[in-house]
Parts: C-alpha cells; sequence; structure tokens
C-alpha cells in the first residue's frame, strides 16, 4: 500500500475512521470494543486504525494481550494548521469586502449619532 495513508486529510476521509476518532475523544479503548462498535469485520478496523495511526491521529499502546487506542493530539496540528490558514484568508477577503461595500454605500468607520 502506498504512503497516502500517511496523509491526515486521506485518513479522516473516510466515515469509518472519522467515527473510530469521535469514540477515541477522551477515552482509550481496545480494539476489541472499537470494533464492536461497527458493522465491519475486525480485521477491516484493524487496517482503519493502522491508517490513523500512519497519519499520526492514533496511538497503540500494549497490555498484555490486549492492544489499546487513544487519540495522539499532535497528530492533528496539520489539520489544524491549514484551517487556520484558510479561515485568516477568507476573514481578511471578508473584510476587504465588508470595507469596499462601506466605502461604496457612504458608510465610514465614524459612527456618530
Amino acid at each position: 500500500m502506498a504512503r497516502l495513508n500517511s496523509d491526515p486529510f486521506q485518513a479522516i476521509a473516510d466515515t469509518n475512521r472519522r467515527q473510530i476518532l469521535l469514540m477515541l475523544t477522551g477515552k482509550k479503548l481496545s480494539i476489541n470494543v472499537v470494533a464492536d462498535n461497527f458493522d465491519i469485520s475486525r480485521p477491516a478496523i484493524s487496517k482503519h486504525i493502522k491508517v490513523l495511526c500512519e497519519a499520526g491521529f492514533v496511538q497503540i499502546t500494549e497490555d498484555g494481550r490486549e492492544r489499546y487506542c487513544e487519540l495522539n493530539p499532535q497528530g492533528f496540528d496539520e489539520i489544524k494548521e491549514w484551517i487556520i490558514y484558510f479561515e485568516q484568508f477568507w476573514k481578511e477577503k471578508l473584510q476587504n469586502l465588508e470595507n469596499l461595500l462601506d466605502k461604496r454605500s457612504g458608510k465610514s468607520d465614524d459612527k456618530t449619532i
């Protein structure tokens, strides 16, 4: 399989993987517990979890025979930075548009009563 799985956007593109991330919010769950919440096979869940691990969203710890999944908060940094970049981009564009519309309608920054 290609390293596409390390792409965080590719990893969250799948509904099942997004549901797994939601399940792990604030919890550490065994792979079996995660799998019990889906109508797909345990090997399929394991593959989804592997993709999430490769993308950095999830980390696995072992306790005896059981493997536990938990969120890796730093794994979300790349997506967060991307969202912040475009949020700032659009805020600036919308502010420029608002300023232009205010100027055309004769409004100014002085708000006199």
